[in-house]
């Protein structure tokens, strides 16, 4: 009779162990079982240079999504689909533009919510993007004489 009970409380502690584990891996690793809470906003760039998957999505400092997939398309322009929390509405006239946090150089996205009362719905595309800043090229530029005055 010890024994069994010795048994089935060392199962149940091994029980519960995995069952922290797995919600710790969860947790930390930011992973999404549904995805029921997001719509995807597509976006098109010349150039996304340093903007990765899982990079924030801002607005007003706020993060309210992150980049979900970046890819290029048939006229050679980057395609960056954002997944935005379902609790805040984007308008068709919004401005995304892809900054830099901090000295380290992180890029994430800003999004500046416009003026008009119609909202971007699942999977459409917001159609003003403000190119990023390129630090190299200006000082290259610079560098070699070729910024006028």
């Amino acid at each position: 009779m010890k024994k069994n009970y010795l048994e089935f409380t060392v199962g149940l502690f091994v029980f519960v162990g995995i069952l922290c584990i797995g919600y710790l891996t969860i947790k930390l690793g930011k992973m999404e079982i549904m995805s029921g809470d997001y719509y995807n906003i597509v976006l098109k760039f010349q150039s996304v240079t340093g903007l990765h998957n899982g990079a924030d999505v801002e607005m007003s400092g706020v993060k309210i999504g992150k980049v979900d997939k970046i890819e290029l398309d048939e006229e050679q322009y980057a395609v960056v689909t954002l997944k935005i929390s379902k609790s805040v509405p984007i308008t068709e006239d919004a401005i995304a533009s892809i900054k830099t946090a901090g000295l380290i150089g992180d890029k994430y996205v800003r999004i500046l919510q416009g003026g008009s009362e119609i909202l971007i719905k699942n999977n459409e595309r917001l159609i003003e993007t403000e190119e990023p800043f390129d630090l190299e090229s200006a000082i290259s530029k610079y560098a070699l004489g070729s910024v006028k005055e």
